[in-house]
């Protein structure tokens, strides 16, 4: 089969596309024949080597967590699932035409392998990170860079909890804030002001890596109702920064849930071809991305 790897750490150039043994779904495992893969900037940390105490790696390594596809292997003790079922999920080295799944979900009625690629590690995220700041119905959460697909989920998910969102994203993305049910206002000079005259903060997420630490922490008044998932400098301002996934499945769940009732969408703003996989990465290391971008296979 074919799928992505990289033998050093580096920039997007070092991914090459090889051919692999095809893997093969071990006791609690299926395996898929990948239709669509999905791009999170953790892959990309990982193959710059930023991350591996969260994602150790032994070169040469694969790529990808996240994938959508038709199981065509099921592991042993494994129920509920069938040889020809179409899921998405989390596993490893999904830039691949194989990928082993740790944890998935059926797909709902009328999505698509490209859309569903794009929901399981950001809904992971989203669910995990809303916990941790302990948003309640009634309060508003402040989202530093809600239109990615971790910010587009956690909008919609929030919503749906009775939670109010106030969003920052670039000008091209204030209308596809509102559309998700957020107040929203831009980055750069005097942001700050533009959000306190939107409402009250109660908590704050960053998303974006993009050094607003302090003001996130001054909007809230309190540095426990700030986390972090793009910083690793928060902890220096008493944030937590949130690097371990919680519950998939629990996630998944949830996803399914708000996908079949309509509450839940996160478009795919670009697809590539497996072979561009470098491309992908170095377009999402770029940022500005409105909902996902995926790998076709």
């Amino acid at each position: 089969m074919r799928m992505v790897s990289f033998a050093e750490f580096g920039g997007p150039d070092v991914l090459r596309l090889v051919d692999a043994p095809e893997p093969h779904a071990g006791p609690g495992r299926v395996r898929i024949a990948v239709r669509a893969a999905g791009v999170n900037p953790v892959d990309w940390r990982v193959r710059e080597g930023q991350v591996l105490g969260a994602h150790p790696v032994s070169l040469p390594s694969g790529v990808g967590l996240d994938a959508a596809g038709v199981v065509d292997e099921v592991g042993a003790g494994v129920e509920g699932v069938r040889v020809g079922d179409r899921v998405f999920g989390e596993g490893v080295d999904t830039y691949a035409e194989s990928a082993v799944l740790s944890a998935w979900a059926p797909m709902p009625e009328g999505l698509g392998f490209a859309e569903a690629a794009g929901y399981p590690s950001v809904v992971e995220t989203a669910v995990r990170v809303l916990g941790q700041v302990g948003v309640r119905p009634g309060e508003t959460v402040l989202v530093s860079g809600a239109a990615g697909g971790v910010g587009s989920a956690v909008v919609q998910i929030a919503r749906d909890r009775g939670v109010a969102v106030i969003g920052t994203a670039g000008a091209a993305n204030q209308d596809y804030l509102r559309g998700l049910g957020a107040l929203a206002t831009t980055y750069g000079d005097g942001w700050v002001e533009r959000v306190r005259r939107l409402g009250r903060v109660d908590a704050a997420l960053d998303l974006a890596g993009s050094g607003v630490i302090p003001e996130l922490v001054g909007l809230t008044g309190d540095p426990a109702r700030v986390v972090s998932i793009a910083d690793l400098g928060a902890p220096e301002f008493g944030v937590r920064f949130s690097g371990v996934a919680g519950s998939v499945p629990d996630a998944l769940a949830e996803a399914v849930r708000l996908i079949s009732l309509g509450r839940l969408h996160i478009p795919v703003e670009k697809a590539y071809p497996l072979a561009e996989a470098a491309r992908a990465h170095a377009d999402s290391r770029a940022g500005h991305t409105r909902g996902r971008r995926v790998l076709l296979v």
